[in-house]
């Protein structure tokens, strides 16, 4: 858990840009307080931030390692935590162990040199073996050739810019930023991402708001030469088609997936250092740490929440805590703390992400990194067993599908003429469309005619359907549940839920660790017939029926709530609207919003004419992004990161 940055130089020595590149180290230092290592030949940089967790006395990055006959041939940086590290290591000394003096292959006893000997030894298929969250590149001094990869989920992210000047990758893409210049490339922002990210609340991958930055998508590997662009390969491919369950299997199936994820757990506890949970009220984070107690019986669990009464479920927790008998600790964020820390928050996330549920997760991070070093959290299930409600929306609308297509244009038709808020009319617009229409994801703030409203350069043919139709295209005959699950994997979960996750605790050097995105809890999750998932009852039922006798009973079948922020009340009243008001007057973003038009959204929203609450957040995060990072006009005050040695 760490921040890497790259430079790999065109053709030019590395001399002229090596003081830039260790420079824009200092952008990402929050990922990293421990240690800072740095290195470089004639062509390829390396700088690191390190987080120390696992071997910490060794293990120092960037790291050298090689075969017998050239025991440097490799530099590697990595950000992450491969769980089957010593399993790994194991299987190497003993295909390998005899090419090497005394049978040593390895000098530290850390994740590390795994990943690069199993690179060199397997080559590119390596990523497939490797159980973990993880980007890492490796630059190998014999075939001047750069490998990039990111883990299977996008749990770690990776960006990168190629321009005449060479290619840049690192962890923050404020790192990248500062090395545009040598890069001999532009800071020009993507209109096209803007508009993406105002209809999904985020900027969906490979794409940042800067044009010429990019991410590495997660599954992906990428090889670089000098002065080429990167050439990547996806080597991960979900497969959510229906394996159905053989008669009388079932209690087999879910004992299969109760031991899965104590595997996982098992193994995301490895570290040298104390590990803690996070906990609401819900069953995923439940059951890692009712497992997780399994193997620290002193774990410790920390949620967040707000005065407001219905958006907060701390009593929840902290009787599950004592249940499971963990030390509880609680942070409740009042709104001052809130608004406060707005600034310094999407500083953190690089690029912006309307999700207000990120900013209690940093205030949580902040305080459990007072206690300890590592998290874990019960991020993807709902993705991989069919957790949000929104799945069961087949079942509603399946009697749409046996309409002729002109009928159900008709009935779409019908619901548009029915006043905004009035009941039916969502039910008969959805009805009317194809699930290829419908469906993009947890969050939908603009239609195409509010989004014209406030956008300067609306294009309408800018859709959804930019991210969307490829997944489609590879969940072609799937039941709808599994396409939905299928298309959240690349869509919201990647974009929104683990990009909060990682920006928000390693905005406080805490690492986070997510024991439902495994290989092993995914191969047991992919192929779960539909009503193992969702029923007109409950979501996720195969895991409740897994969990039942580790999960609390009054957690087990609990609707899910998360982390809710009484964001529509606050922007009605004293809490939000003047600073609202405030980030609209002092935005110079009118070339790309109407800003009188915002002004009028937040007007009605107060007035009780509309709740307009998450398109107004949507577009307030990005004023305040493009006050950071475009208009240097907000500058937040971030602090360098001073933590106890003992965590």
């Amino acid at each position: 858990m760490c921040g890497l940055l790259g430079f790999l130089t065109a053709d030019t020595a590395t001399t002229e840009v090596v003081d830039q590149v260790y420079d824009a180290l200092h952008c990402q230092r929050h990922r990293g307080p421990d240690e800072k290592g740095t290195w470089h030949d004639e062509h390829m940089i390396f700088g690191f931030n390190r987080l120390s967790i696992i071997d910490i006395e060794h293990s120092h990055q960037p790291l050298r390692w090689g075969p017998a006959e050239n025991p440097q041939r490799y530099a590697m940086t990595f950000n992450g935590e491969i769980y089957n590290y010593l399993e790994l290591r194991e299987q190497l000394a003993a295909e390998h162990g005899a090419e090497f003096a005394d049978g040593k292959i390895f000098a530290t006893d850390g994740d590390g040199e795994a990943i690069v000997a199993a690179f060199h030894f397997w080559g590119p298929e390596a990523v497939r073996k490797l159980r973990g969250m993880f980007a890492f590149a490796i630059w190998d001094t014999e075939t001047q050739e750069l490998f990039l990869a990111r883990d299977p989920f996008g749990i770690k992210p990776l960006f990168y810019a190629t321009g005449p000047g060479g290619t840049a990758f690192a962890s923050e893409k404020k790192s990248v930023l500062e090395l545009l210049s040598p890069l001999e490339v532009s800071d020009e922002l993507d209109p096209r991402a803007l508009e993406h990210y105002t209809v999904l609340q985020y900027v969906p991958e490979p794409e940042s708001l800067h044009k010429n930055i990019r991410r590495l998508e997660s599954g992906t590997y990428a090889t670089v030469k000098a002065g080429q662009e990167p050439k990547t390969t996806r080597y991960f491919r979900p497969d959510f088609r229906v394996r159905p369950f053989a008669e009388g299997a079932e209690q087999a199936r879910y004992a299969e997936i109760a031991a899965a994820l104590e595997d996982s757990v098992a193994k995301h506890m490895r570290a040298d250092v104390t590990v803690g949970s996070f906990l609401s009220g819900g069953i995923d984070s439940t059951a890692i740490a009712a497992l997780a107690m399994r193997h620290n019986p002193k774990l410790i669990t920390f949620t967040t929440g707000f005065e407001r009464e219905g958006y907060s479920e701390v009593d929840v927790a902290a009787e599950s805590a004592e249940l499971i008998g963990a030390r509880h600790i609680v942070k409740v964020v009042s709104p001052a703390e809130f608004a406060a820390a707005i600034p310094e928050i999407v500083w953190y996330l690089d690029d912006p992400v309307a999700d207000p549920a990120l900013v209690p997760l940093y205030f949580v991070a902040k305080e459990a990194r007072k206690h300890v070093k590592v998290v874990l959290s019960g991020e993807g299930a709902d993705e991989l067993f069919g957790g949000y409600t929104i799945y069961r929306e087949p079942l509603s609308l399946k009697p749409f599908e046996y309409l002729p297509a002109g009928l159900r244009k008709l009935v779409g038709k019908l619901g548009d003429r029915i006043p905004d808020g009035k009941r039916g009319k969502s039910l008969l617009q959805r009805g009317s469309l194809t699930l290829e229409d419908r469906y993009y994801g947890n969050a939908r703030s603009f239609n195409d005619a509010q989004l014209r409203a406030v956008l300067r350069d609306f294009r309408p043919e800018w859709t959804h359907q930019d991210v969307t139709a490829p997944l489609y295209a590879q969940s072609a005959g799937w039941d709808p549940v599994a396409r939905m699950q299928h298309l959240d994997l690349f869509t919201w979960l990647r974009g929104d839920i683990l990009v909060k996750a990682d920006k928000m605790t390693m905005a406080n050097s805490l690492e986070l660790r997510v024991p439902f995105l495994d290989n092993e809890v995914m191969r047991v999750a992919q192929g779960l017939p539909y009503d193992q998932k969702i029923t007109r009852e409950t979501s996720k039922y195969a895991l409740r029926q897994a969990l039942d006798g580790i999960v609390p009973d009054h957690v087990l079948h609990r609707a899910k709530l998360g982390f809710p922020v009484p964001l529509r009340h606050w922007l009605r009243g004293t809490e939000l609207y003047d600073w609202a008001e405030t980030q609209i007057a002092d935005s110079q973003t009118d070339h790309l919003i109407d800003k009188a038009a915002v002004r009028q959204m937040l007007r009605d929203h107060k007035a009780g004419l509309s709740d307009h609450s998450r398109r107004l957040w949507t577009l307030l995060v990005f004023m305040v992004w493009h006050g950071i990072f475009v208009e240097n006009r907000i500058k937040p005050e971030i602090q360098e990161p001073v933590y106890p040695v003992s965590l």
